[in-house]
């Protein structure tokens, strides 16, 4: 038997603080709400087993939240809420339920927050590594309006669509990542095992060696000689760049070369119309406001060259303008967005408009993808073609010229 700290709500609606024994943290609940008690907190008396409570940390640091799992628990939430189940019972609930084991930690603090008198989007607020700024958002406009369970429903489409889109822009990338990879592993192997090999026969036949065999020796021999050099620039240059990408002017700098990229960044910029759409879409429709709208989409749009747009256009708005005429002197924004955003403010179907965008913009990104797909073969192989000629010319001209002599 284990001793536990609990803290729970009695019948009176008190706050009442103990000890009490059992096997395991879900029985010591149990005992608790077979008493009349709704448990706030139970934990293990003397915080148990040091390595275990660490392991248990451990895992929770190294499974992220998955946009799977995250779908469940709002449906879940959604499912408890419209059934009129009281807060604290279905984060309580949702707890017991959770597999994953930040969600369980995060619903644990929940329970204890909501008991507390917080609302529920502060509750939520508090935990940004798991619920984005637009999860919170749509949070709030749904306790505002009273409409929490549709806006939640709303919201669940919404993190399915982003799931999908990052699925397929995923799917399209990772063949040639792959290829990209195994072919630099492939092209360093053969520069450094074979053909040496090769070459210290060549030096001592005397043959007069090709321009690619040439080349070959070189590298090698640059490589033997400066590899530590090479891997300690290569190591400083990649934390250079990751450290410059962490702040605000690298994450500009990066996320606007990806928009301008020959193949890749029309696709990036048609997700990112998409997701502007069906977010704005969404949150038009459960009655945020645009300026507040503007600001959640700066911050969950996913492109910091556009979230700068996205500030831009809200200080115009600020000023009494309509969407759609900042919209059309913002970079990125294409034709068909700028148009049919004009004419759902002239209409006032604007949320309609939005989601015959968004709608629009899931085929051009699910074409985009294919067509990337498409190009990427021809390329690869060529690649491919080039690096595998490379070496067999290098190996293969002086083994001629070999061959000759011997005769």
């Amino acid at each position: 038997m284990v001793t536990y700290a609990y803290k729970s709500i009695n019948e009176s609606g008190a706050t009442v603080a103990g000890e009490i024994e059992a096997e395991s943290r879900e029985m010591a609940t149990s005992i608790l709400e077979a008493r009349g008690f709704i448990p706030t907190q139970v934990d293990e008396k003397g915080g148990g087993d040091a390595a275990g409570f660490s392991l248990d940390r451990l895992k929770e640091y190294l499974t992220p939240v998955k946009a799977p799992e995250l779908i469940i628990f709002t449906k879940q939430f959604k499912t408890m809420l419209r059934a009129g189940v009281p807060m604290v019972r279905l984060l309580q609930i949702l707890e017991k339920q959770a597999e994953n084991l930040k969600i369980k930690r995060i619903t644990r603090v929940m329970v204890d927050d909501i008991s507390g008198g917080s609302s529920l989007h502060d509750a939520f607020l508090k935990h940004p590594s798991v619920f984005s700024p637009l999860y919170c958002g749509m949070v709030q406009a749904g306790e505002a309006s009273g409409a929490l369970p549709t806006v939640l429903d709303r919201l669940t489409y919404i993190i399915d669509h982003e799931h999908k889109i990052r699925a397929d822009i995923r799917a399209a990338l990772q063949y040639p990542i792959i290829v990209v990879v195994f072919l630099a592993i492939a092209f360093f192997v053969l520069l450094t095992f074979v053909i040496p090999k090769f070459v210290g026969i060549f030096l001592a036949a005397k043959l007069n060696l090709p321009l690619p065999t040439k080349i070959c020796i070189f590298l090698y021999q640059f490589l033997q000689s400066y590899w530590h050099l090479l891997l300690g620039g290569a190591l400083a240059a990649a934390a250079g760049v990751i450290f410059y990408f962490r702040t605000e002017q690298g994450r500009y700098i990066r996320d606007l070369t990806l928009l301008r990229l020959p193949v890749l960044g029309d696709l990036f910029i048609k997700a990112a119309m998409s997701r502007f759409a069906s977010i704005f879409a969404i949150l038009q429709s459960s009655g945020v406001s645009v300026l507040e709208a503007m600001r959640i989409l700066a911050t969950t749009v996913g492109n910091d060259a556009i979230s700068k747009e996205f500030k831009q256009i809200g200080e115009k708005l600020e000023e009494g303008r309509g969407i759609a005429a900042p919209l059309e002197k913002a970079a990125f924004f294409t034709p068909i967005v700028i148009n049919m955003v004009a004419i759902g403010e002239e209409s006032g179907k604007l949320d309609e408009m939005l989601m015959e965008i968004s709608q629009h913009y899931d085929l051009e990104v699910e074409y985009a993808t294919k067509k990337l797909s498409d190009a990427i073969g021809p390329i690869l192989t060529i690649g491919l073609a080039a690096v595998v000629g490379f070496f067999a010319l290098a190996i293969f001209l002086p083994m001629w010229d070999l061959i000759g002599i011997v005769k």
